[in-house]
C-alpha cells in the first residue's frame, strides 16, 4: 500500500458512526488522563521537594520527564492505533499508566520518581492522540471543530478543578494521594473505553512496517498546511505546557500560596479556557471556526504582550501573574478547534499518524518551554520570557496557515 493509497478517501465504512456527543463525551474522557495528571500533581511538587530533600532544579524534571514521554510516545501510539486498532492501543497505555502510577506511589528517590513519571507520560500520550484520530475518522470540516470545540469544553472543566482537589487533597492526606486519584481515573477511564467506545479502523499491521511508517510520517511532515497548523497548535496549547513548570513555583514559593490556594488560583487559568470554548462554541453557527481564529489569536496575544511586565522587575502578584495566563487561555479556546481540524484534516487514512504528529508538536513546544524556562533561576522572569515567545509563534504559523489551507476547510 503506497503513501497515496492511505490518503485516498475511506472506502469501507467504519461498524458504527457513534453519535458526536458520544464521540465528545468519550474523546474528552481520554484526553484529559495526560492534563489531570499534570494538574493533580502540580500543587504536591514543593511537598515532593521539601520530602525528598530535592531542588527545585530536580522536581522539575518529574514534569519534564512526563513530558518527554508524553510527547515522544504519541509517535508510536499514534500510528500503532492506526495499524492495531484504536482500542487495543489504548488498553495497552492505560495499563502502563496505571502501573506507572502505582510505582511512583511507592517511589524511594525523586529518581526513582522521575522514571514513574517518564513511564505515565508514555501510557497517558494514547489518549491525546487516539482521542483525536477517532475524530478524524468518524468527522470532517467545521462538524469536527465543532466536536473539537465540545472536547475542549469537557476537558477544561477536569484541569480547572484537579489542581483545586489536588491542594485539599494535600491538606489532610500525603501528596502519594494524588496519584491514587489518577490510578482511579485511568481505571475509569479504560472501563468506559471497553463499554462504550466503537473500534474506528480495521486492522492493518502493514500499516506499522517501518518503511511504511516512515513513509506516512514523511508525508505528513512536508504537508505544508500540516506545518502551520501544527505549528499554531505549539505555540497556543503548548504554552498551558510550559507553563505549568513555571506557575506552582511563582505562587507557592514567591506569592506564598498554599497548595489549595494554588489549586483555586489555577481556576483562572482553566475557567478562561472553558469560558473561551463556550463562547467559540455559540458562534460556530453564525461563523466558521476558520473565521474564529484571529480572535482567539488576539486574546494570546495580549496574552503575552501582558506577560512582558515580569521582565521590567515588576514584583509579581496573583493579578500580574494570573491575568495574563488567563487572557491566553481564552483564546486558546477559540484556536484549538481550527487548529487540530486542519492538521488532521488532509489524512483520512492516517489519522492516527498526523493525530501523534500534532501532538507531539503541542507537547514539545511545551517541553521546550519548559527548559527555556529552566535556565532563569526567577521563575517570573522565566514567564516574562516563555510566554510572548510562543505567543510569537503562534501568531507567525497562523499567517503561515492562512497562505497554505483552503478556505473549504473551514466549512
Amino acid at each position: 500500500m503506497t503513501v497515496a493509497d492511505l490518503d485516498a478517501p475511506e472506502d469501507d465504512p467504519v461498524p458504527e458512526r457513534m453519535s458526536p456527543l458520544r464521540v465528545t463525551i468519550l474523546c474528552a474522557a481520554m484526553v484529559a488522563l495526560g492534563p489531570l495528571a499534570m494538574a493533580l500533581y502540580t500543587p504536591a511538587m514543593p511537598a515532593i521537594g521539601a520530602e525528598y530533600g530535592a531542588g527545585h532544579d530536580a522536581v522539575k524534571m518529574t514534569l519534564t520527564a512526563y513530558f518527554a514521554g508524553f510527547a515522544t510516545a504519541q509517535l508510536i501510539a499514534g500510528p500503532l492505533s492506526d495499524a492495531m486498532g484504536r482500542k487495543a492501543v489504548l488498553y495497552i497505555c492505560f495499563t502502563l499508566f496505571s502501573a506507572a502510577t502505582l510505582w511512583a506511589v511507592t517511589a524511594t528517590s525523586i529518581e526513582e520518581l522521575i522514571a514513574a513519571r517518564a513511564l505515565q507520560g508514555i501510557g497517558a500520550s494514547a489518549g491525546i492522540a487516539i482521542s483525536r484520530a477517532v475524530v478524524r475518522d468518524l468527522f470532517t470540516g467545521d462538524a469536527s471543530s465543532r466536536i473539537m470545540n465540545g472536547i475542549g469544553l469537557v476537558l477544561a472543566v477536569g484541569p480547572a478543578i484537579a489542581p483545586t482537589i489536588g491542594g485539599l487533597t494535600l491538606v489532610v492526606l500525603p501528596w502519594q494521594a494524588v496519584f491514587g486519584l489518577m490510578l482511579l481515573y485511568a481505571v475509569a477511564v479504560m472501563a468506559a473505553v471497553r463499554l462504550r467506545l466503537t473500534e474506528t479502523v480495521r486492522r492493518d499491521m502493514t500499516r506499522f512496517r517501518p518503511r511504511a511508517l516512515a513513509e506516512n510520517y514523511g508525508h505528513v511532515l512536508r504537508n505544508p498546511v500540516f506545518q502551520a497548523a501544527a505549528l499554531l497548535t505549539g505555540g497556543s496549547m503548548g504554552a498551558i505546557y510550559a507553563q505549568a513548570t513555571i506557575l506552582p513555583f511563582v505562587l507557592i514559593d514567591e506569592l506564598g500560596l498554599s497548595p489549595a490556594e494554588y489549586g483555586l488560583a489555577m481556576i483562572l487559568q482553566t475557567g478562561s479556557f472553558f469560558i473561551g470554548s463556550l463562547v467559540m462554541r455559540r458562534m460556530l453557527g453564525r461563523r466558521s471556526a476558520r473565521a474564529l481564529a484571529p480572535v482567539g489569536l488576539a486574546f494570546i496575544a495580549a496574552g503575552g504582550a501582558a506577560s512582558l511586565v515580569h521582565l521590567a522587575g515588576v514584583a509579581p502578584s496573583l493579578l500580574n501573574v494570573m491575568g495574563p495566563v488567563a487572557l491566553y487561555a481564552f483564546g486558546i479556546g477559540f484556536v484549538m478547534p481550527y487548529s487540530t481540524t486542519a492538521a488532521l484534516g488532509p489524512f483520512p487514512r492516517m489519522a492516527g499518524a498526523a493525530a501523534a504528529l500534532t501532538g507531539f508538536a503541542q507537547l514539545f513546544s511545551g517541553f521546550l518551554g519548559g527548559m527555556l524556562a529552566a535556565l532563569f533561576a526567577d521563575p517570573a522572569f522565566a514567564l516574562g520570557v516563555v510566554a510572548p515567545l510562543m505567543s510569537l509563534c503562534a501568531c507567525a504559523a497562523w499567517a503561515m496557515l492562512r497562505r497554505v489551507a483552503p478556505a473549504s476547510q473551514a466549512r
